[in-house]
């Protein structure tokens, strides 16, 4: 029998939810690298290590009776460290490169998406009933952030437009999904997975951006001073986040 869940344990798709995956992601890739270049781990021990720990924090989401704001974005800041170096040991490790990398993870995101849809019978990010529907919309998240890291270093990289161009190139696209969203009869589900896995490949750039050297093309401050920095913007998305869900539960009781 399929466990039933009868709140929502799922943010809220808002302008903010957007603004915290931005952060989150961007915070995940220079966190990843900071783990597995800057601390000289490697991809295959850091991958190992934070798979470890999504898993871990991924239970207590499970488990949660409803939305707790600072688990829900645990688990997506796990599933973004963890793609980082996912991706990066698969593309520079293993030699697969970003292209070859990019296909087999897009392939694995569509597989899961088509599993999920024909198993549940919708892709809704906003009316998850069910542990089964939330353990497929955790495994898309997981992936797509995989899949936005080698997306992001085959632009920056493979593709010639650079770290900054890779960041206005993603942008530019994110901005046409936004017009589609409010001009557009396109369904809101298939619009929010595009721009799911697209903001990742945008903090990707935009964290190496953040990261490389003047010389590289990015701005210089570091793996170190960038993920702290983000990591404080973070935390302050989320005591706000939490906040705003306490006085609106404090409300309804």
């Amino acid at each position: 029998m399929i466990k039933k869940i009868e709140a929502s344990k799922i943010a809220e798709i808002t302008l903010l939810f957007w603004l915290m995956k931005i952060c989150a992601t961007t915070l995940g890739e220079t966190a990843g690298d900071l783990l597995s270049m800057t601390l000289n781990v490697g991809y295959a021990i850091s991958t190992l290590i934070l798979l470890s720990a999504f898993v871990l924090i991924l239970i207590g989401q499970l488990f949660s009776k409803r939305y707790i704001p600072i688990l829900y974005w645990s688990v997506i800041l796990a599933t973004s460290t963890a793609g980082t170096t996912m991706s990066d040991y698969m593309d520079r490790t293993l030699g697969l490169g970003y292209a070859t990398g990019s296909l087999i993870l897009v392939t694995i995101l569509i597989l899961i998406l088509c599993i999920w849809y024909f198993t549940e019978k919708s892709l809704s990010v906003t009316n998850i009933k069910t542990l089964k529907g939330e353990l497929f919309y955790w495994a898309a998240i997981l992936f797509s952030n995989t899949l936005g890291t080698a997306l992001g270093d085959f632009l920056a990289d493979d593709s010639g437009l650079g770290f900054s161009g890779g960041a206005i190139f993603i942008s530019s696209i994110l901005s046409i999904i936004v017009l589609l969203h409010y001009f557009s009869k396109i369904s809101p589900v298939v619009l929010f997975w595009i721009a799911f896995v697209l903001t990742r490949p945008f903090g990707a750039t935009f964290g190496d951006l953040l990261t490389k050297t003047q010389q590289q093309g990015g701005f210089g401050f570091g793996t170190t001073g960038t993920s702290f920095i983000l990591f404080v913007i973070l935390i302050g998305f989320i005591v706000y986040e939490t906040i705003k869900k306490n006085k609106s539960f404090n409300t309804v009781e």
